[in-house]
This record gives structure tokens, C-alpha cells and sequence, in this order.
């Protein structure tokens, strides 16, 4: 039995645009047989183009399936979670948390790195990524001989765990998927950590997304946290800068520090 961490890029949202760039394609087809009308030649022209637009967009996705796949040449996934897992050290005893842990790479290749500590991995596991679930991890975990890990179904954005629950708290290109106030949940993920316990949480940091990084580090460090500091990793450390651009992950760093 061997780990399946699935993709980072669902496979639905691949086959969903083109479905409906084909969709755009027959409509734009049709109405150019019957297009002696005005508005049925508009609407052919339009068909054709939003199918080409589907067209395009769906390739593009399906060489970003292509690049992040396990199974493939680049295996930029892989990478990026053997990257930010290098980042994760925790004493022996002690407790580490994955929020937003989909199919459990991160929180594995931790515990791999750690086997003297636990990890607990948490996900909603939601429709848009259909083929994660609380299963598949526990399933990675057997594939990988790995029994320091336990997993369970959590929102971020109201973490099921009392104040200071953990020694270390990590993440991997979650919190940007989630609506709303990016700042707010790591703090909900830092509330959860033990004082003096390390964070490693790894995303897109962007200003669009995250608002004012630099004066929310700023305000960590004006509480206390210490070694604060926003690590870019689309500069060559995890991704080349020239494929950060086009796979518009250009802003993405770690985040790390103590409590």
C-alpha cells in the first residue's frame, strides 16, 4: 500500500471548466448555423470566445496539476511540504497542531521528522476538494508506517481546542482559500498555542489577502512573541521566481516565531 496525497489542484475544477468551455463551444457552433439573425451571430461570437478563454484557463490548470502531482517530474508539492516540515521541530513529549491538513502530507512528514512527539491534523474537508478526507489521512499515516498522528474534522476559523493547547501550530497554502479576515485566523491558530511554543505556517502572503503583514508582526512582537519573521519562499528557496510569477504564488513566505 503506498500514500495517494491526491492534488493540490482538483481534478473537478479541471474537468468542470472544460465541461463548460465545450458547453460555450456547441452553444457558439449552433447559433452560427441559424446565425442570419443579429443577436444570434453576437452570441455565437461569444460562445467562441468564452469557450477559448475555458480553453486556455483549463491547460493552465492542468499543467499546474501536472507540476504539483507526486507522481510527476517536478513534484513541487512534495517540495514545498518537505520544505516547511524541515522548518518543524518539537521536544520529545510534545504536541504539534495541522490546520487545514487535507490530506495529511504535512502533518506526516512531520511526525516522520518528530517521532518522539504527536501531531494531530485538522480539516473541514470540504466539497471543493472532494477527494481529501479524514480516511485518506489515516490511511497515508498506515501507508507511511506512521502512528504518531491522530486526525480530526475542525474548522479554522473556530479551532475545537482550549487556549494554549499545543507546543507548535503549522499550516501549508490554507488560510488564503478561506474568506474573510486572514489576520484573524492566525490569531484564532496562535490562541491554540502554548506560550513559548514555535509557529510555522506557510501561505500566500499577499496584501490583497492578508492586509498589513508588516504591522501584524509588528503587533505579535509588541505581545511578546519572539524571532518573528516573514520568510519569502517563492525566491528560490521553495519555488523558482519565474514559476511564482505565472503560477501566481509569488507572495508566499513563512510566517515563524515563538510565542
Amino acid at each position: 500500500m503506498k500514500a495517494d496525497y491526491k492534488n493540490w489542484m482538483p481534478r473537478g475544477l479541471i474537468f468542470g471548466n472544460a465541461a463548460v468551455s465545450s458547453a460555450f463551444l456547441a452553444m457558439g457552433v449552433l447559433c452560427r448555423r441559424k446565425a442570419r439573425k443579429p443577436a444570434l451571430r453576437l452570441i455565437s461570437t461569444l460562445g467562441f470566445a468564452f469557450a477559448g478563454v475555458g480553453f486556455l484557463s483549463s491547460a493552465y490548470l492542468l499543467m499546474l496539476y501536472r507540476i504539483f502531482s507526486y507522481k510527476g517530474k517536478r513534484k513541487l508539492a512534495k517540495h514545498i511540504i518537505d520544505g516547511v516540515a524541515a522548518q518543524i521541530k518539537i521536544p520529545a513529549g510534545g504536541r504539534g497542531l495541522d490546520v487545514g491538513c487535507g490530506s495529511g502530507a504535512l502533518t506526516i512528514a512531520a511526525a516522520k521528522r518528530n517521532p518522539e512527539a504527536s501531531f494531530v491534523g485538522a480539516d473541514r474537508w470540504g466539497r471543493e476538494y472532494a477527494s481529501f478526507s479524514q480516511k485518506l489521512c489515516e490511511d497515508n499515516a498506515r501507508a507511511e508506517g506512521v502512528k504518531n498522528v491522530h486526525f480530526l474534522r475542525a474548522d479554522a476559523r473556530e479551532l475545537p481546542f482550549p487556549d494554549e493547547s499545543f507546543d507548535l501550530v503549522t499550516s501549508n497554502y490554507v488560510y488564503h482559500n478561506i474568506p474573510g479576515d486572514r489576520q484573524a485566523l492566525l490569531r484564532e491558530s496562535l490562541r491554540v498555542l502554548k506560550k513559548g511554543g514555535r509557529f510555522v505556517i506557510h501561505d500566500i502572503f499577499s496584501p490583497s489577502a492578508y492586509g498589513d503583514m508588516p504591522a501584524f508582526l509588528k503587533s505579535l512582537q509588541d505581545e511578546g512573541y519572539a524571532e518573528v519573521r516573514l520568510i519569502p519562499t517563492a525566491d528560490g528557496l521553495f519555488v523558482k521566481k519565474c514559476e511564482a510569477r505565472w503560477m501566481m504564488i509569488a507572495d508566499s513566505a513563512l510566517l515563524m516565531g515563538i510565542k
